[in-house]
């Protein structure tokens, strides 16, 4: 098995550089025992790392993750996020205790506030933090948040990342999005690393796949883990699945590859707005 990478937060913990992302997970009946079986083969192979909210399924992806986990609670480094319309002082605490009881635990891992809405970002990490203290969840960060929003962050606040839009097709975040985070050591957590699977249909994987002996979709991912500050977080929907992304891990892409990979897909030469899927 391919030796497992980590990425460490601020906070010290370190967890998987591959993760396995839920979103539109739990929606159908007729898929649970496949899903099931995927989140466990994923934990088998090291992806301990998962993340969902509240809003994936109205609540019926954490209630995946919560049966996949059963038994298996302490291998799993659990992330999840609130909505910014319960993202309010005390709307964040109940909104932390319901994901809490769907995914079957007493803590989470890390909190998330899944995009910016209405209530100021103090009052949200006021809540968060207050989580933190009662030991609800371990740590907290957020998501879809560009430069600007960072910014108004509290002083001092203890973020531990912030989880974007990232992959071959959507590299704004490199004009100055990973700068801002790194420079105050906040690994980035990449959702839709494979762009929904659409990044297989682009032919200038093609060339550097075949020279690997791979898939196109496995060099999109190997191109996102070669940071070493990025959590990937795939989705997977079979056990064949997430084993090819588990492979990726293995994947090391030369200077050549990545040279037609940035040809093929140019790096940001000037700020964009921060995408959302």
């Amino acid at each position: 098995m391919t030796a497992a990478r980590t990425v460490t937060f601020p906070s010290g913990t370190s967890v998987p550089a591959l993760g396995q992302g839920t979103w539109h997970m739990g929606d159908r009946r007729a898929d649970r025992a496949e899903e099931l079986a995927t989140l466990r083969r994923g934990l088998d192979l090291g992806m301990t790392l998962i993340d969902t909210a509240e809003m994936y399924g109205s609540g019926a992806s954490e209630e995946l993750v919560g049966e996949a986990i059963r038994g298996r609670r302490d291998e799993v480094f659990l992330v999840s996020k609130v909505l910014p319309s319960n993202a309010g002082r005390n709307d964040t605490v109940d909104a932390c205790r319901a994901s809490m009881r769907r995914l079957g635990t007493d803590r989470i891992d890390l909190y998330l506030l899944h995009w910016r809405g209405g209530v100021p970002l103090a009052e949200t990490v006021e809540a968060l933090e207050g989580l933190v203290r009662d030991g609800s969840i371990g740590g907290w960060g957020v998501s879809n948040l560009d430069v600007d929003d960072l910014d108004e962050l509290p002083s001092g606040a203890a973020l531990e990342t912030n989880q974007i839009l990232y992959n071959l097709t959507r590299r704004g975040p490199e004009y100055d999005l990973f700068d801002w985070c790194r420079a105050r050591s906040v690994p980035v957590m990449a959702y839709s690393p494979l762009e929904q699977g659409r990044l297989g249909e682009h032919g200038a994987l093609d060339s550097v796949a075949r020279a690997h002996g791979v898939t196109p979709l496995q060099v999109a991912l190997a191109w996102v883990l070669r940071h070493d500050d990025v959590i990937a977080i795939p989705k997977a929907s079979t056990v064949a699945h997430v084993e090819d992304n588990h492979a990726a891990l293995g994947l090391h892409l030369t200077d050549d590859d990545l040279r037609a990979l940035d040809d093929a897909f140019p790096a940001p030469v000037r700020k964009r707005p921060l995408e959302i899927l």
